[in-house]
């Protein structure tokens, strides 16, 4: 596997567990990378999000597919606000 790429960035653990098992169902593989600093206590969550979600360069444009059909389910359903983030 090649270098890892932000494609979405979620507001919360449970964005992240949705997102993730969405990719991972699709046999891409997923890494969180959270943006939380324990000496900041979570000070920046509301700027940067809560957590960026990375893939493989290589599955890219499969996975913007994925999280693309995330967001209008999810938002269909009142789950997601106007704040998604890539």
């Amino acid at each position: 596997m090649g270098n890892f790429v932000k494609i979405f960035v979620v507001e919360n653990k449970f964005e992240a567990d949705l997102v993730s098992q969405s990719l991972q169902e699709e046999g891409i593989p997923v890494m969180l990378k959270r943006f939380s600093d324990t000496a900041y206590d979570g000070l920046y969550i509301p700027q940067k999000g809560w957590a960026a979600v990375m893939i493989p360069e290589e599955f890219k444009t499969m996975g913007e597919r994925v999280v693309v059909e995330f967001e209008e389910a999810f938002r269909k359903r009142g789950g997601v606000g106007d704040k998604m983030r890539k």
